[in-house]
């Protein structure tokens, strides 16, 4: 088995987003891991899951070391991501033929790919890559530049791995509530505090809040500090590892409470700027927390297709009852257009890195709406995929279980729901960024040539006119702007996934004439958008190509589209 064999989404993606030469070095590792990710990964994912960390506050000698035990599996699974296929240092140096660094899709594909197998290990390996970009962006001095060069090392002797401490027990959404307190000691800090959900709890590099003296009494009293696991000396810094979190999900990967006891630290950039400089790594994290929940919902779909083909109901596979394909379909629609959204916001986050001023607006406000809308709608699609297996898929012994339990992490970490639908509102705010979006995508949808879609389209083309008048009515909205968000980001982000559907359906089209992904944009635009259950269900007789990847002539093509409005 192959997880890049089984996705008739990213090949063709990768086409319209890469270089041949990105093509071309991305093939033979992509894969290979897609094979060692469904027959090595996932069964160690299942048996690492079922033997989560342990922690050893003391030594046999009454030392205080808090040491974290993984099981084996954990640790080959570790080896796989940071060594083997190095998925924290992609964004950072060359690896796997690539004499620099690759664009950041390289990083978001491989990664989309090994989650599938193991959704936990995914948060320190995130973390990693996002610590080594802050330190890189706002950091100076020897200690941090050899935090960095160790972050981004592939060396078992030699890797650091990263992790974030900033929630304290009254100070989550609110960081002005900051209680943990740095003072200066010498050149550096030491730090004193409590964090209550620290995951990674035994990274070597820690990024940290602290309150600095004479700070503001709001997030500009609240500077940024590194945090290593061994002082210069090599000796243990001064922090303890309270207790590890009994969770619902992640049961692989630890999450603990720390208490700083005047730990030695060390500032990154300016202190008043420090809570805009974390900012820096949560919204690297938030990328990627809607890249995994795209991978969890590619695996589910994966796990209930191989079920209802052969299940068999009443004479026949479970996958030819009509209704069967109807709840199918609209999951494999909505993981292509997931999908589809997170490849163009990782072509935007590049875009913007380079110094494209569009590009940086526009990740700015796509970053909180793909974490927002896919992290959420990862729920029912795991939900539903573990249904369609019925009993077993509710038995710890299947997978479904465990990646329904994962599922509902995205939506909380790094910023839950309505936290993330906030900082969309900033973005409103700030840019007007619901027209920038409104102006890019109606761009791609009027340059299309794709006449078989031409109802979509039009469809299209109305609501996005409707949706820039309702994000203008809600900034005028003052007192009510804050409770219409969250609809109004999920709606604004399926307007987006569906056009990018379009645009790279075309793309398709215009390569090899090939017209399977416009049907995915058409059952994504009926089910998700226009509510048109019909038009799904003229689409239900060439289910096999859709989730196969089998081409499409333009006569099937042609033959769907949206049903009148009377």
């Amino acid at each position: 088995m192959n997880y890049v064999d089984l996705d008739p989404a990213l090949a063709p993606l990768i086409e319209s987003y890469l270089d041949p030469a990105d093509r071309a070095l991305l093939a033979p590792v992509l894969s290979a891991l897609g094979t060692d990710a469904a027959e090595r990964l996932a069964p160690l994912a299942d048996v690492a899951d079922k033997n989560p960390p342990t922690l050893a506050q003391f030594d046999r000698e009454g030392d205080r070391v808090d040491a974290i035990d993984y099981h084996a599996s954990y640790q080959e699974l570790q080896k796989a991501a940071y060594e083997e296929y190095g998925l924290s240092a992609l964004s950072h140096r060359g690896l796997h033929g690539w004499d620099e660094a690759p664009p950041h899709l390289i990083k978001y594909i491989l990664s989309y790919v090994f989650v599938q197998a193991e959704f936990g290990l995914a948060c320190p390996v995130s973390m990693t890559d996002a610590a080594a970009r802050t330190l890189r962006k706002f950091g100076e001095g020897e200690q941090i530049a050899e935090a960095v060069e160790r972050l981004i090392s592939t060396d078992p002797e030699h890797r650091f791995t990263g992790a974030m401490f900033m929630t304290e027990i009254q100070a989550g959404t609110d960081i002005a509530q900051t209680s943990t307190v740095a003072e200066r000691d010498g050149e550096n800090w030491t730090l004193s505090g409590r964090k209550w959900f620290a995951s990674n709890p035994d990274a070597d590099i820690i990024l940290t809040l602290a309150r600095f003296p004479g700070g503001e009494d709001s997030t500009r009293g609240v500077g940024l500090f590194m945090l290593p696991k061994r002082r210069p000396d090599g000796t243990k810094n001064s922090y303890v590892i309270d207790r590890l979190k009994d969770k619902l999900g992640t049961r692989s990967m630890p999450s603990g409470e720390v208490t700083l006891n005047g730990a030695y630290a060390v500032q990154v950039g300016a202190l008043e700027r420090g809570f805009r400089q974390m900012a820096e790594m949560v919204n690297t994290s938030r990328l990627s927390n809607a890249m995994r929940a795209t991978a969890l919902m590619r695996r589910s779909i994966n796990e209930a297709l191989a079920h209802a083909r052969t299940r068999v109901v009443f004479g026949e596979p479970l996958v030819k009852a009509p209704l069967m394909r109807m709840t199918l379909l609209p999951l494999q629609a909505e993981a292509e257009a997931a999908l589809g959204l997170v490849f163009h916001s990782g072509d935007m986050l590049q875009r913007g890195d380079a110094g494209d001023a569009d590009a940086a607006a526009q990740i700015r406000v796509l970053t909180p709406l793909a974490k927002h809308y896919i992290c959420k709608r990862v729920r029912f699609v795991a939900g539903e995929a573990m249904e369609v297996r019925g009993g077993r898929g509710y038995i710890e012994e299947w997978p479904d279980a465990r990646l329904v339990r994962d599922s509902h992490l995205g939506s909380i970490w790094e910023g839950s729901s309505n936290v993330i639908a906030l900082d969309v509102l900033r973005c409103l705010r700030k840019q007007n960024t619901h027209r920038l979006l409104a102006q890019s995508m109606t761009a791609k949808l009027n340059d299309s040539t794709l006449a078989e879609a031409d109802s979509e389209i039009r469809e299209l083309l109305s609501r996005w006119e409707a949706i820039v008048s309702r994000g203008d009515a809600l900034l005028a909205a003052q007192s009510e702007a804050e409770a219409l968000i969250g609809n109004y980001a999920d709606d604004l982000a399926q307007l987006i996934m569906a056009t990018l559907l379009l645009e790279q359906a075309g793309g398709e089209v215009a390569r090899e004439e090939n017209y399977r992904t416009l049907l995915v944009a058409k059952a994504f635009i009926a089910g998700a958008i226009a509510r048109d259950d019909t038009a799904v269900a003229r689409l239900l007789s060439h289910f096999e190509d859709i989730v196969d990847g089998v081409a499409v002539s333009r006569e099937v093509a042609a033959s769907t589209t949206l049903t009148p409005v009377a």
